[in-house]
């Protein structure tokens, strides 16, 4: 499946004040925030009633709510499916895995505690976590309009990977590692079925979790916790691809695999894609990866040599943190160099890789959080960069939007 569009953007926009404002008043500022009071929600669809028609109006697709209706990218699955506990002030570092990379950067910003999602019982998709997202964006457009649509999803390993060895299940939910992640999977499946029969066409799985496996300091963690990195990333291709067995023929999923994007543009870590490409580019079922190229701290792009034929890249070249616009004669030149990668790796011509494998777009979103956002990067910059990935796919596919 080619990439459903060659510009592309990853997901959140930086909120409104007068929404921040809102969801500060109402206390709904945590990770796993629900029940919003009722005035904060519709001020919500208002906001994304604008945000949308601010995406019609400009040409960019595809087309998103910005994640206004979560505090943070990943909220919203875990703690509304059955099964799942949310733990409000787990201790930094003890409750979560060792040597996360995640922790270090909050515990430098003076944060104690941050809440986990635990299965103290058999987990089950009872109701649809985003069927509600889906629908108060799908009423805003067409029905033509619906295949232009685009919805984000946290992944599945996402509190197995956070949470400390052995704290993301009781004992008395589940005995294995394999049993947690089958029934996770069935609620994956289910969810993506049901977005599939309400018209969505389009997911995108968030995880920059994979990228720690990356670096030292998180596979000495692992060591000193007697695990095998190379096993448990096994263990986390294994529960991604069965999370995707049996999705909907013409149902697009891509996965999203940043080094963070943290609040006053802080990353969370840096390095090349090299050790884990072989393995994630090969070994994962997804349609799409979403990478971040958007500066040296995401390396050069020789791990795409890896990329098998039939897979698609969106390559993340323009950066959601710097306030500077990228030059769009640089842009193309940074395609051109990724394309040839590609294209020996597969040997294949470059013409060929942009054609039928290549997207552009920023490097990741513009606020993972509701009060993320780089420094100096207003909404008038993020719609200038959004607009600048556009143009930029203009120029090299004369078919985009």
């Amino acid at each position: 499946m080619a990439p459903p569009f060659h510009a592309e953007q990853i997901g959140s926009l930086l909120r409104p004040q007068d929404l921040l404002a809102a969801r500060i008043k109402s206390d709904s500022t945590t990770s796993y925030a629900q029940n919003l009071p009722e005035d904060v929600k519709s001020l919500t669809k208002e906001v994304i009633g604008v945000v949308v028609q601010k995406q019609l109006d400009l040409s960019i697709r595809p087309i998103t709510s910005g994640e206004f209706e979560r505090h943070i990218f990943y909220g919203g699955f875990f703690e509304k499916v059955d099964g799942f506990e949310v733990l409000a002030e787990l201790p930094l570092p003890e409750g979560f895995r060792n040597k996360l990379p995640t922790s270090a950067t909050l515990i430098r910003q003076g944060i104690k505690t941050r809440p986990g999602v635990v299965a103290t019982g058999k987990i089950k998709q009872v109701k649809s976590p985003y069927l509600e997202e889906w629908e108060t964006l799908k009423a805003l457009l067409n029905p033509d309009q619906w295949k232009d649509g685009k919805l984000t999803m946290p992944s599945p390993t996402w509190q197995h990977m956070q949470l400390a060895k052995g704290t993301a299940y009781s004992s008395s939910a589940y005995s294995s590692d394999e049993e947690y992640f089958t029934d996770l999977a069935s609620a994956y499946q289910t969810e993506f079925d049901i977005l599939y029969s309400a018209g969505l066409r389009s997911i995108q799985i968030d995880d920059p979790n994979l990228t720690y496996f990356m670096t030292d300091g998180f596979l000495k963690g692992c060591a000193e916790d007697d695990i095998d990195p190379d096993e448990l990333l096994d263990l986390y291709i294994w529960a991604h691809n069965a999370c995707l067995s049996g999705r909907p023929k013409n149902l697009h999923v891509g996965i999203h695999l940043c080094r963070g994007n943290m609040a006053s543009s802080t990353h969370v870590v840096s390095g090349s894609y090299e050790r884990i490409a072989k393995k994630i580019f090969q070994g994962l079922s997804y349609d799409t990866f979403y990478l971040e190229y958007d500066s040296d701290r995401a390396g050069d792009f020789q791990p795409l040599r890896h990329l098998p034929v039939g897979k698609n890249v969106v390559l993340g070249v323009v950066s959601t943190k710097d306030p500077e616009l990228e030059n769009l004669e640089s842009l193309i030149g940074k395609v051109n160099a990724a394309a040839d990668v590609i294209a020996t790796g597969q040997s294949r011509s470059r013409g060929e890789v942009i054609q039928q494998s290549l997207g552009v777009s920023p490097q990741c979103g513009f606020a993972s959080m509701s009060q993320g956002g780089g420094v100096g990067v207003t909404e008038e910059r993020m719609w200038e960069k959004l607009v600048l990935v556009r143009d930029l796919a203009r120029r090299i596919w004369k078919n985009a939007v």
